[in-house]
């Protein structure tokens, strides 16, 4: 049997060639050709140099176009995305070069399993989009561009040993997960029925807030915690990504339970914090112990501090509570509204000076029950 079916003593009729595909006519027409003939040889070369320059281009015009952040907006539902990352400090790199391993594997690799994406684009989108445990950026991304011997923050007064942290295996988004799209996915606001609002500019810049760029004082709290407890938290992959509300709420249906964390737990690292407990030893607590600098207001100091505090917190109330505010000290990112945000953005109000308000703050406020026995009463 040949080839195409046929048998070689078979004679082929003008008619059989007529009926015969294109693929057919193709393939006898090479088998036709004289290879021993060099002008033939060569013109097979400069056709296959021809098509791989054509395949290879095609495919490398395919990977730039994909990898490209104006591919990534093309998708309506990843407005928010992309608003977020255009108002970062990272918006001169492409997003591939945070969000897929260094290397041609990976890229390809990467490739074939954003088919999925593709298939929810086309199917349904899922309410949020969420970076999952699996696809949650490498250090080896951060350390393309990022030194690892880096001792200070920018401001220059957090003390971070970079290397130590890497050399133990943490993550760098275990610390830094919200750097470009602020962790607006824990913080709820990358829903389908908000993603319209992110198409400006403007809005994006109201609702990235650089508090939620930065790692919070919590993050840093919650980790040393555990880790004095003999805990490593970021072995845990989901301890380095931004919390998915969908699977936390169906979590806290199916357990029937949530985590919470009690006013004895923050009294006591506010403890730790003054250098008042010192239980745990292998990391301190002590706000110096990652503070270069501590800028104590100068009426602290006063002699007469500790028995007209109270005066001085019915004035500025709001100062205090940049420091003193129980929530300061808290990892977790609470649920907002986009619409709230964008109509008054997320600064509270101007505080006027009010005793009421400053004894009822005294009263819940766990900073001031780490020092006081006996609290103002209620009036």
């Amino acid at each position: 049997m040949a080839f195409w079916g046929k048998k070689p003593t078979e004679i082929e009729t003008r008619e059989d060639r007529n009926k015969s595909g294109p693929i057919r006519r193709l393939w006898r027409k090479i088998q036709s050709i004289d290879w021993k003939d060099p002008v033939n040889r060569w013109k097979l070369l400069l056709a296959s140099l021809v098509g791989c320059v054509v395949v290879f281009g095609g495919g490398y015009g395919v990977l730039s176009f994909t990898n490209s952040p104006s591919f990534c907006s093309s998708c309506h539902e990843m407005a928010p995305e992309y608003s977020t990352y255009t108002a970062s400090a990272h918006n001169q790199i492409s997003c591939v070069q945070c969000h897929i391993k260094p290397g041609v594997v990976n890229m390809l690799t990467h490739k074939v399993k954003s088919l999925k994406e593709v298939y929810y684009h086309v199917t349904g989108v899922p309410n949020q989009i969420v970076q999952t445990e699996e696809e949650a950026v490498s250090n080896q991304n951060c350390l393309q561009c990022h030194s690892e011997n880096r001792l200070v923050t920018p401001s220059g007064d957090t003390k971070v040993d970079h290397k130590k942290h890497i050399d133990e295996g943490i993550p760098c988004i275990t610390c830094h997960s919200g750097v470009v799209h602020a962790k607006m996915a824990a913080r709820d606001l990358n829903v389908a029925a908000d993603r319209t609002k992110w198409t400006s500019k403007q809005n994006a810049e109201k609702l990235i807030e650089e508090k939620y760029l930065r790692p919070n004082m919590g993050t840093c709290i919650d980790c040393h915690e555990k880790v004095n407890k003999g805990e490593k938290p970021w072995e845990e992959a989901a301890y380095n990504v931004p919390a998915n509300p969908e699977e936390k709420t169906t979590k806290a249906e199916d357990t029937g339970s949530t985590t919470t964390v009690t006013k004895a737990d923050t009294q006591k690292i506010m403890l730790e914090a003054i250098g008042k407990d010192q239980t745990h030893s292998k990391i301190s607590m002590e706000c110096k112990t990652c503070h270069s600098s501590m800028s104590i207001p100068k009426y602290h100091q006063n002699a007469d501090f500790n028995s007209n505090h109270g005066a001085d917190a019915v004035q500025q109330l709001d100062k205090c509570m940049n420091c003193h505010q129980d929530s300061n000290w808290l990892r977790p990112i609470a649920k907002q509204d986009i619409m709230t945000l964008l109509k008054y953005g997320d600064k509270a109000p101007k505080y006027v000076p009010n005793a009421q308000q400053a004894n009822d703050e005294a009263n819940k406020n766990t900073f001031c029950k780490t020092c006081h026995s006996n609290l103002p009463s209620k009036t």
